[in-house]
């Protein structure tokens, strides 16, 4: 069975933990020990949301694109804010060279972040940022394709009555939409736009 790395953070307000289970990507054999397969992921899939211009999308809307995607939710006091800030800084640090990569949000609360929510939510940052919402069920499909974990939390401190813990992962997709590399909270702008421009294409 093949595992993942999954990073896991508990938001309450504000930040109550940040666990980290490590998990691997190459298959297990029968004792256990790592066995030999294709390095691919299983990682990414079919999906159909619904973008923050009010158009609806699928995964091939984005052929030929690499993707930088992060799940998330536009109530999130501060993990989310400061992972697509992460993002952000590394679009513009790699500047033309990233112009082939398309920052992505996709919401785990969809019960709140509405097509409105999520077009002045997504204004914050970088202006190619895209953010994606649906019904629950389009939002569950994603994010079981990208190994996405997430719960919504009561949150009695909370004005918004509940939030959600999620796990804290930015997808690097490639052009024919296979994983590539994920990173985990923690990485600096510098070192993922030096990461990216090392594993993609120049755009021409």
């Amino acid at each position: 069975m093949s595992r993942f790395t999954v990073f896991l953070v508990s938001v309450g307000g504000l930040l109550a933990a940040s666990l980290l289970a490590i998990l691997l990507l190459m298959p297990s054999n029968d004792e256990g020990q790592p066995s030999r397969s294709s390095g691919v992921a299983l990682v990414g899939g079919p999906f159909e949301l619904v973008a923050h211009t009010g158009k609806t999308v699928t995964q091939a809307d984005f052929a030929g694109q690499y993707m930088l995607i992060y799940f998330g939710f536009t109530f999130c006091p501060d993990v989310c804010p400061t992972e697509l800030q992460v993002m952000s800084s590394a679009l513009d640090i790699l500047g033309d060279e990233g112009a082939n990569v398309t920052p992505i949000l996709i919401t785990i609360d969809p019960e709140r972040d509405t097509v409105d929510a999520m077009a002045r939510y997504v204004a914050n940052f970088h202006p190619r940022l895209l953010g994606l919402t649906g019904t629950p069920e389009q939002i569950a499909t994603a994010a079981s394709a990208y190994r996405v974990y997430y719960q919504k939390v009561t949150d009695e401190a909370s004005a918004a009555a509940y939030t959600m813990d999620h796990s804290s992962v930015v997808y690097l997709m490639g052009p024919d939409g296979t994983f590539i590399k994920h990173f985990g909270p923690g990485t600096s702008p510098e070192k993922m736009a030096k990461t990216i421009a090392n594993l993609i294409e120049p755009s021409e």
